[in-house]
């Protein structure tokens, strides 16, 4: 089993930064993508953003270069910098890890965002 602790949520003002982190401990020999989706009350989970072992990185098309994704050098953290944001980002912020077709979710952070 792989575990997914995030943190780093909370309440910012319209505009402001947050920055979420997420780490992968337990079997996590195999791990190749994590990232982020998020969820807003009666919307569907949707991706934010992705990145590969290799670097390789993936975002939902309303980041719009708000978002940055990036992972540590040991591959079990994976972290979100959130700039310029706005109060439709507000939501629940879950980490994933994907190993083949197996993908791990986090319990998520919440991320509110004042007008």
């Amino acid at each position: 089993q792989v575990q997914l602790v995030e943190s780093g949520g909370g309440l910012v003002q319209a505009g402001g930064s947050l920055r979420l982190s997420c780490a992968a401990s337990g079997d996590i020999f195999g791990i190749a993508t994590m990232g982020w989706y998020r969820q807003a009350p009666g919307d569907q989970r949707v991706l934010v953003a992705t990145i590969t072992r290799a670097g390789t990185t993936e975002y939902g098309n309303f980041v719009k270069g708000r978002f940055t994704i990036s992972r540590d050098n040991a591959k079990t953290t994976v972290y979100l910098q959130m700039n310029s944001l706005k109060p439709d980002d507000a939501a629940g912020y879950y980490c994933t890890a994907r190993r083949g077709a197996t993908q791990y979710w986090g319990q998520g952070t919440q991320v509110t965002v004042s007008s």
